[in-house]
């Protein structure tokens, strides 16, 4: 669901009430509202107020600049989807913008999605993309496109597993099983005989508990807090892959009339703010497994052979994305071939090398 002119015309008096006079906003050099469709209880939320903007305060000492933050998260400006068009509206100057959520104008952008089997590392994938969004313009135009600059702070996702409230022992276990997952995950299940359903984190502890599937395709961070562990308690690691979900974006018109001093201390803020959300994913992400164990769910790692088979009967559905996108001219499979190169280079080995087939 996009923006409505009254969720416009909402937001517009909001930003007009922030700036009246006798608020904190006057006494700043800069102000910006940041927004984000999901509330501060997630981790790519919650590195806004606690790790981006104390550091872009930091590197603003001593510039004779500050600015002033006023933080609308969970919904109150843009809807998770909509953050997108939030920002590059201008409703708010910066934001969550998550390609997960906006596939039609961030398609490149969601090419890990694509690519499953490629690597787990998150830290690994989320540090290349982050390389690959500030050096290469394929990957830029998608945002500036938007009326949006790229600041970054990638958004990882830990490795996905295979959450069931049957045993997995082999891939025979999947046949004709009901498996939902988000987005072009769907595609992952392709070759394994189970039914792809499309679900997300919000819906699947109720409908794992009321039958409508019988697993989840999901990764641990989420797992824990959703207490999926209590309806799907087999846990299978297939190492499915790491992946990249969004970014931090600033509105271009705004950005582009700052002070250069603000503009390098917006990136030094997201750069701090991906280090940091990189070191707590991949610290969190050991501990949930555990914390699934502790409370009765079984952890397995899956045979090699199941890994092995299960790549190799995939449709090779980025072939399919990349050469969609080539269509409409948006470099799909340049974009495709780049990723995989790189993320060879930075020492990830495929299960598939899904650009060369």
């Amino acid at each position: 669901m996009k923006l409505t002119k009254l969720t416009l015309a909402l937001a517009a008096g909001l930003s007009a009430a922030i700036a009246l006079p006798g608020t904190a906003a006057m006494a700043e050099d800069v102000s910006a509202t940041t927004t984000a469709g999901h509330p501060p209880v997630f981790r790519w939320v919650r590195m806004i107020p606690e790790v981006f903007e104390p550091a872009v305060q930091k590197s603003l000492e001593g510039t004779g600049h500050s600015i002033s933050f006023t933080n609308q998260f969970g919904g109150s400006i843009a809807k998770v989807g909509e953050e997108l068009e939030a920002v590059g509206e201008g409703l708010a100057e910066i934001g969550t913008v998550q390609a997960l959520f906006d596939p039609a104008k961030l398609a490149v952008q969601n090419v890990t999605y694509y690519t499953p089997f490629v690597s787990s590392d998150v830290t690994q994938i989320s540090n290349l993309m982050d390389k690959l969004h500030k050096e290469d313009p394929r990957l830029q135009e998608a945002y500036t496109d938007n009326n949006i600059v790229y600041l970054g702070a990638p958004i990882g996702i830990d490795d996905y597993l295979l959450m069931t409230n049957f045993p997995v022992n082999s891939l025979a276990d999947l046949d004709g099983r009901k498996i939902a997952a988000p987005g072009a995950a769907i595609n992952w299940l392709s070759g394994t005989g189970a039914v792809g359903v499309a679900g997300n984190l919000t819906t699947y502890y109720n409908e794992l508990k009321t039958g409508v599937y019988d697993g989840v395709i999901v990764f641990a961070s989420a797992a824990v807090p959703g207490k999926l562990y209590e309806v799907a308690p087999n846990v299978t690691r297939l190492g499915l892959g790491a992946q990249f979900a969004g970014v931090l974006g600033a509105n271009k018109d705004w950005y582009d009339g700052l002070p250069e001093e603000v503009q390098n201390a917006l990136h030094d803020g997201a750069d701090a703010a991906k280090d940091w959300y990189n070191k707590d994913l991949e610290g969190f992400a050991a501990k949930a497994l555990e914390i699934m164990a502790a409370k009765g769910a079984t952890v397995k790692e899956a045979p090699a052979a199941m890994r092995e088979a299960w790549a190799k009967d995939m449709d090779n559905s980025a072939k399919t994305w990349a050469e969609s996108l080539d269509a409409e001219g948006k470099k799909g499979t340049e974009v495709l071939s780049l990723y995989m190169e790189e993320m060879r280079k930075a020492g990830a080995t495929p299960l598939r090398d899904w650009d060369k087939e």
